[in-house]
């Protein structure tokens, strides 16, 4: 995907020796312990919102000067939070357009922390992060703080999208480092989390089929009422997009746990049910839901989505423009909508550059004539042969 080749780019522009093989889908890495090899670099990070906090992290914690800029769309998408903690601990920040978005310069010093780190008397500092707009800013520090030179107790502000933090705090863990949860005492709930200084652990490491790309082809199977499954996919993933498989199961679906994935039984001839769901743990689907909820018996309400106004697209409002543009009613409040019945189209989708937003309504035109996706190459973000692999399956179904 476009997102992974500039997320390499940016390494391999760190100094960092670093090998892709696209065929092979293999990425090697040469770690070298927290250390960056380059002093002064510039990186460019495109659209990848990923790349972009994560990165940010990273650099803002290790001695250097680090220019980095974006596309237009991802110098659009906020970053002041994670500006905000970087901040607080001894960073320099310089805006290079508008205040707290790309592009920018980080300016750090040598830290005091990394001197006392070495000589074995390093204390701790706390920040506090607001993960409202985003928890790719949490996931970044935590990910970055193990080799900060000090102890970080990171403080959160907000609840949206802790499933991605499960997901990140796994993960670290499965590379040696564990980060131990801050619990509010008055509440008995995660208030955040504390990180020790350590080093990752090298290993080869397999990565999960991705849930979020699978979740269309499981809609696809829900829509049609047929049978449908995506190899490596199971309800115990890292991934928090896995609980949009739940709701279909709201809606009519049946499903079945085998040892190569999860399979799913469509309603006889699509006939889903409508719902109501909280989807601020698989929010990147909130899009998905919306592109087959004309199709149910009933209004079909999200909630728990505010944030995904600030993200590819004004998501919430993308939509609402979209669905009502191809005749179906829609009512949009500031954290989630309600979408009801309705035959769709026919009318051209606006993407917004928004690779969800192509891929999820090219669902909705399954089931009904002369809907034209306005951009579909802008999926190339995520999953370049979307629509290559949505058309071989369209045509295997065809011929059976």
């Amino acid at each position: 995907s476009d997102d992974s080749r500039y997320l390499v780019q940016c390494i391999a522009d760190l100094g960092f020796a670093i090998t892709a093989k696209e065929a092979a889908e293999e990425i090697r890495v040469k770690g070298l312990g927290g250390r960056i090899p380059k002093k002064e670099a510039s990186v460019y990070v495109g659209s990848a919102g990923t790349a972009a906090r994560f990165l940010t992290a990273l650099l803002g914690l290790k001695e250097g000067v680090w220019h980095l800029d974006a596309s237009e769309q991802m110098r659009r998408r906020p970053m002041e939070p994670l500006f905000s903690c970087l901040k607080a601990l001894g960073t320099q920040v310089v805006y290079e357009g508008e205040e707290g978005h790309f592009p920018f310069t980080l300016i750090v010093g040598k830290r005091e922390e990394e001197e006392a780190a070495a000589s074995g008397t390093a204390g701790r500092q706390t920040v506090t992060v607001d993960i409202a707009h985003s928890s790719q800013f949490l996931s970044a520090l935590l990910i970055a703080s193990c080799c900060s030179g000090r102890d970080l107790d990171i403080r959160v502000k907000g609840t949206h999208g802790m499933a991605y933090i499960d997901m990140t705090v796994k993960m670290m863990e499965q590379f040696g480092i564990v980060p131990k949860c801050l619990e509010d005492a008055s509440e008995g709930s995660v208030s955040g989390f504390r990180v020790e200084q350590g080093c990752y652990r090298h290993q080869v490491y397999e990565i999960e089929p991705d849930v979020s790309a699978a979740c269309y082809f499981y809609a696809m199977a829900a829509l049609l009422g047929i049978e449908g499954s995506v190899q490596g996919v199971h309800f115990d993933s890292l991934q928090g997009d896995v609980e949009f498989l739940r709701i279909l199961g709201r809606m009519g679906c049946e499903m079945k746990e085998t040892p190569e994935g999860i399979v799913l039984f469509g309603p006889e001839k699509g006939r889903l049910k409508g719902v109501e769901a909280d989807m601020h743990a698989c929010s990147d689907q909130a899009i998905t839901l919306a592109a087959i909820a004309p199709y149910a018996d009933s209004p079909v309400t999200i909630t728990g989505i505010g944030h995904i106004r600030y993200q590819e697209s004004d998501r919430l409002t993308a939509i609402s423009q979209e669905l009502t543009r191809l005749g179906i009613r829609v009512r949009t409040w500031e954290d989630g909508l309600t979408i009801w019945p309705g035959r769709p189209g026919p009318g051209k989708v606006h993407t917004y550059d928004d690779h969800r937003m192509a891929m999820g309504f090219s669902l909705t035109g399954l089931r009904a004539d002369g809907i034209e996706i306005d951009d579909p190459g802008c999926c190339r973000k995520t999953f370049a042969g979307y629509f290559e692999v949505l058309d071989r399956v369209i045509g295997e179904l065809a011929g059976k």
